[in-house]
Order: structure tokens, then sequence, then C-alpha cells
């Protein structure tokens, strides 16, 4: 495995800064959920194109992680959140040539969210299903082009609402996978997001938006 390049720039930030009049601060955040169109990292979109299209076929909606994913502990980070954090970060003097984890601040668990997403969008659940959706999704873009004119959708091309790759990654961790965030609050920053919420919201924003039927 390659390092991580975002490591690589901090390590450059810091040699770059050594005996200069400037800081620098860094953010951790975990999966970052938010409105964005053409992201391929957005995992919020990537359950509502799901979760829409298997609607249309009249399918349950299925959990399609590795097995174990589906129970273990995991966190997001909400876009607005992270947003904030930056401001924070920025004009914080305490937080100068730091780094810092952010996430929403409360674990959560698929076993528990998936049934209530699987609400949202009207559908029944199932099983999980463990499936590579870069696979499966790969013929949707013509029922996704007929769900467009069907439902008055806005113009956007599948690519652009789909990053099957990315979904695939995060439904692949049949581990426990969070940050600690102590360091964030110690030092003063103590806004948090329900993930539930956030993703309702994100939802809502995207049916705004005409992005999901």
């Amino acid at each position: 495995m390659p390092p991580e390049f975002n490591v690589d720039q901090q390590d450059f930030l810091e040699q770059r800064q050594k005996g200069k009049a400037w800081t620098w601060s860094a953010l951790r955040p975990s999966v970052v959920c938010g409105f964005s169109i053409g992201n391929p990292m957005n995992l919020a979109m990537v359950i509502a194109i799901y979760a829409s299209i298997s609607k249309e076929l009249g399918l349950p909606l299925r959990f399609p992680g590795k097995p174990g994913a589906y129970d273990s502990l995991l966190e997001m980070t909400d876009a607005g959140l992270l947003a904030k954090a930056t401001v924070w970060a920025a004009t914080e003097e305490r937080c100068a040539n730091q780094a810092f984890n952010i996430t929403n601040g409360d674990l959560f668990r698929w076993n528990e969210l998936w049934p209530k997403i699987a609400q949202y969008f009207g559908l029944e659940t199932a099983p999980p299903l463990p499936m590579f959706l870069d696979v499966v999704m790969a013929d949707k873009e013509h029922l996704w082009n007929k769900m467009v004119e069907k439902h008055g959708l806005a113009q956007h091309s599948y690519k652009d609402v789909s990053s099957w790759g990315f979904g695939d990654f995060v439904f692949s961790w049949n581990y426990d996978f969070f940050a600690d965030g102590t360091k964030a609050r110690r030092l003063g920053f103590h806004e948090y997001v329900d993930t539930e919420v956030m993703f309702m919201n994100i939802f809502d924003d995207f049916r705004k938006r005409k992005v999901i039927p």
C-alpha cells in the first residue's frame, strides 16, 4: 500500500513552517457527507441513488457490504460541521501547527441505521447481501435516465450521481472504525451532529434539488 498522501502533505507543511511567521492546522474527518454533485467520495449520494433505484425496481433495500460490516461501529463527518471546524481551526490561536480529528461525535451501526434509511425511502429491508455495487449498478445508467424523465429530476448524468467504488470501500469495513475527538473538544470545538439526522437532512436536500425522486 502506498503512503497516505495527506500524511506527506502534513510532513511537508511542518518542515516548511519552521522559522516562519505563518502556521498550519490539519483536520482529519471521517467519511464526509453533504450535498455535492460529481464528488467521487460521497456516501450519502451512494445510498440515495442505490435506494432510489432499488425502489424503482421493486426491490427491498439490502445492505451490500461485507459480512461483519453491518454490525461494526463507525462514524461520519457532516460537511457543514467540517466547515465550522475549518473556521475554528483557522481562527483559534491554540490550533496553530496542530492536527485534529473532526467527526460528528456519535457512533452508529448500520444494523440500526439501515432500516431507518429504508423507511425514509418507503422500502422494506431484507437480510444483507454482500455484493459489489461497482458491478451490480454498472448497467443501471439507462434505467436512471428513464427515472430522470419519469420523475422530472435535475439533469445530472449517472456518472455524476454515482460513486459505487467508494460505497464498496466504506461498506467493506467489517471492523470498528472511529477516531478520538478529545483534542478538538479540549481546545474548545464542541459542535456535533446526530448522524441519523444528518443523513435524513441530506436526503431531504437531494429531493428538494430534484436529485432523487
